[in-house]
């Protein structure tokens, strides 16, 4: 079992910048890739970052490319989302999740086993 604690959600204005951490306990964090995914009020979860366990690949949804890092330290066994040049649309509570499959790919919810809670990010405009 694996259990995740994001933090570092908040409300920003446009333009402005958060960083998201993701706490992990539990099994070995560095078994598992790791994901970032946000949910909008009235809309499905969406897919925003993938990081695999070595930390050597990462990808970011078309969406937030350029704008947003995701990062880990396995010592610490914490994931980050760095947000950068944040917009309106960029609002929506922000979940980590991890898990690894031979079936699904990474943007796919079914990918992940574990899921965190969520913290809220608001940015106005």
């Amino acid at each position: 079992q694996v259990q995740l604690v994001e933090s570092g959600g908040g409300l920003v204005q446009a333009g402005g910048s958060l960083r998201l951490s993701c706490a992990a306990s539990g099994r070995t964090f560095s078994s598992y890739d790791m994901g970032w995914f946000r949910q909008a009020p009235g809309k499905e979860r969406e897919f925003v970052a993938h990081i695999s366990r070595s930390g050597v690949d990462t990808y970011n949804t078309d969406s937030v490319k350029g704008r947003f890092a995701v990062s880990r330290d396995n010592a610490k066994n914490t994931v980050y989302l760095q947000m950068n040049s944040l917009k309106p649309e960029d609002t929506a509570v922000y979940h980590c999740a991890a898990g690894i499959s031979f079936y699904y790919r990474f943007d796919d919810v079914r990918y992940y086993d574990y899921w965190g809670q969520g913290t809220q990010v608001t940015v106005s405009s």
